[in-house]
């Protein structure tokens, strides 16, 4: 271990010219040879100062102590530091190794990249405090520490096992600190026990990836002095029953992941430890998604439909993805990945396309948006900014023949890969509902969780929530009859003119009535979908998408609760022809009133004064199962 520099002082090492380099000057009268006089008449005194140039020990104390001096002692410097400062001035012949290693008792080296602690650090005899903290150490040999250590810190290394710490450890240990290494595996567990640190008073093992919790607590039972105890951040944490079975399993224990263990938590968990072995294995998350406010309303802007189609639908859902159990959670799974599975298939063979009759494909007059639909690439940019996908590739009309690679590569599925989940999780959705201002989602999904490793690794990187407008675009599977003149008999047609001559001499009253009514009928007609349609595949674009830090629940937080805010995707033309759609459909249920115009502009003009466009948000709430009693912890005894 080379440039070790300690706490505030010199470095280690360092001559006494050196030690006075450092206020900036050096007064040769002060290093007098080597005779057989004191150390007490080697200090010189004001009559010995040989040159009228040089400064008095008092002037050097003051640039030491000065708070405007350049050579003033840094923020937070220690007793130690002043010591030595003021010992430079007035003896720095007293400066040499053998007084630094036996002088210092605290050595702290961090973020200076070590790798190797070696046999040199046994100089320092008297050393009690030893800091080496984010460095890049893999691995201690105890036998190099020295045995008066009472405090070791490594912190923030790549430590994988204690092994290395318990072939020599020193006999007087108090706080051992191993947080945020990658301690790993069950057995771990038999390095913590009496006969390896007998006098232990505090632990820190917090965030590695530990999963033992029976192991771990039956062996710092045997630790009699241990009052401190950090072990959140690790997989074993993540069980509901972890505080009530570590607090009842160390009665001696006063703090527990920097919380003081009260009388009353005890006696809440008194018992638990006796069927600790018996408690199951596992983390419990529930995920909830309540409302989903400011989405736009795309149908306003679609035509109406003709008789045949499209006839046009959207949904929203809200997907965010989470860690996949070991064991798999198929039957709990109510995400979109089966939907997808059944949307996306291969697409058909040239011999396929070229087999199926030409009376037989639908549609020969293609909409204008279908086609767009069918030609589009996966990320074309929308009116939110955000990407439209195309979860399969089939157009609305299939093509008579297809002669190439190219025409075929178009008809396979695409699907947006904001869409998909990330390695080693799995995508769950929320029910799809029609838009409204307000979209409840009334979510909640209970994942329990075997494999804790993965869950905490989880954790860390947090979940990705996306809101997802779904637009489906179906049509008849048998067009609709046209209305075409057929050439008659004359006297059909004869009798047919007068017909209408007949009616036109009616009471204008009963026309009216009479066209009302059959306008009635018609707009049922039109509204009313016939009864078999023929549904493209989906049209998937993603509204909003981002992430949700879920870190909180590795630091001992039982919930995380947010709303998601991505931005203003609404317009204030859309959102007027909304009002207006609304305004007209409330109307229409109730009587005609009179002044209807003039109510409408009121209206009109109250909803542009007052319009504040809403931001596009979710409400996500998740909350790791914690137990609060050992009654509790019981009830989840197989």
């Amino acid at each position: 271990m080379s440039a070790v520099r300690t706490r505030g002082g010199p470095a280690a090492g360092a001559s006494p010219a050196s030690a006075g380099h450092q206020l900036g000057v050096v007064n040769k009268s002060r290093f007098l040879p080597r005779t057989w006089r004191t150390w007490r008449e080697l200090i010189p005194r004001e009559e010995d100062v040989g040159s009228p140039g040089e400064e008095t020990v008092e002037d050097l104390l003051g640039l030491v102590c000065s708070p405007h001096s350049p050579w003033a002692l840094l923020e937070g410097s220690s007793a130690e530091d002043r010591f030595l400062r003021e010992l430079a001035i007035q003896n720095p012949l007293m400066l040499k190794d053998t007084f630094f290693y036996s002088y210092f008792r605290s050595l702290h080296v961090v973020d200076k990249e070590v790798r190797l602690v070696d046999k040199d650090l046994l100089k320092f005899r008297n050393l009690e405090e030893l800091v080496l903290s984010a460095n890049q150490i893999q691995e201690v040999d105890a036998v190099n520490l020295p045995p008066t250590l009472k405090v070791l810190e490594l912190y923030g290394n790549s430590v994988t096992s204690m092994a290395c710490l318990c072939a020599h450890p020193p006999p007087g240990l108090q706080h051992l600190g191993l947080g945020h290494n990658k301690l790993l595996g069950p057995l771990q567990s038999h390095y913590v026990t009496r006969e390896h640190w007998p006098h232990l008073v505090s632990l820190d093992l917090g965030f590695n990836d530990l999963t033992d919790l029976q192991g771990m607590v039956g062996s710092l039972s045997s630790l009699r002095h241990l009052r401190l105890l950090v072990l959140q951040g690790n997989p074993l944490a993540l069980v509901p029953y972890y505080r009530g079975l570590t607090v009842d399993s160390l009665a001696r224990l006063c703090v527990l992941d920097d919380i003081t263990v009260s009388p009353s938590e005890k006696h809440q968990f008194r018992g638990i430890s006796h069927s600790g072995d018996f408690l199951p294995r596992e983390a419990q998350l529930l995920v909830m998604i309540g409302n989903v406010r400011g989405v736009l309303d795309s149908s306003i802007l679609d035509p109406e439909p003709g008789p045949q189609g499209p006839f046009i639908t959207y949904t929203y859902y809200v997907t965010y993805d989470f860690v996949e159990d070991e064991e798999g959670e198929g039957s709990e799974l109510v995400g979109v990945l089966a939907e997808v599975a059944e949307i996306v298939k291969p697409s058909p063979s040239v011999e396929q396309l070229e087999a199926v009759p030409a009376e037989d494909i639908p549609g020969e007059h293609v909409p204008e948006e279908a086609e767009d639909v069918a030609e589009s690439v996966p990320t074309t940019a929308s009116q939110s900014g955000e990407l439209e996908s195309v979860v399969s590739g089939g157009s609305v009309a299939l093509p008579r023949s297809t002669d190439s690679a190219e025409e075929l590569a178009k008809l396979r599925p695409r699907i947006d890969p904001r869409l998909c989940p990330s390695p080693g999780t799995v995508l769950f959705s929320t029910v799809r509902k029609p838009w409204a201002n307000v979209i409840p989602c009334n979510y909640e999904m209970q994942h329990t969780l075997r494999d804790l490793v993965p869950l905490k690794a989880f954790l860390l990187a947090g979940t990705t929530v996306t809101i997802v407008e779904e637009k489906i675009l179906s049509w008849p599977l048998v067009a609709p009859p046209v209305d075409v003149p057929l050439p008659a008999k004359k006297g059909k047609g004869e009798k047919d003119k007068k017909e209408e001559k007949s009616r036109t001499g009616k009471d204008a009253k009963d026309k009216a009535a009479k066209g009302d009514t059959e306008a009635a009928k018609g707009s049922k007609k039109k509204k009313e979908l016939p009864k078999e349609l023929r549904q493209d595949p989906p049209i998937l674009r993603v509204l909003g998408r981002g992430m949700v830090g879920l870190e909180p629940l590795l630091m001992g937080e039982p919930l995380v609760s947010t709303v998601c805010n991505f931005g203003v995707i609404r317009t204030a033309e859309s959102d007027k022809l909304t009002f207006l759609r609304d305004s007209k459909n409330k109307k229409a249920k109730k009587a005609v009133e009179p002044k209807k115009s003039k109510t409408k502009m009121l209206a009109l003009s109250a909803f542009e004064s007052d319009y504040a466009p809403e931001p596009l948000t979710v409400e996500v709430q998740i909350q790791l199962s914690q137990c609060r009693s050992a009654e509790e912890a019981f009830r989840q005894v197989p």
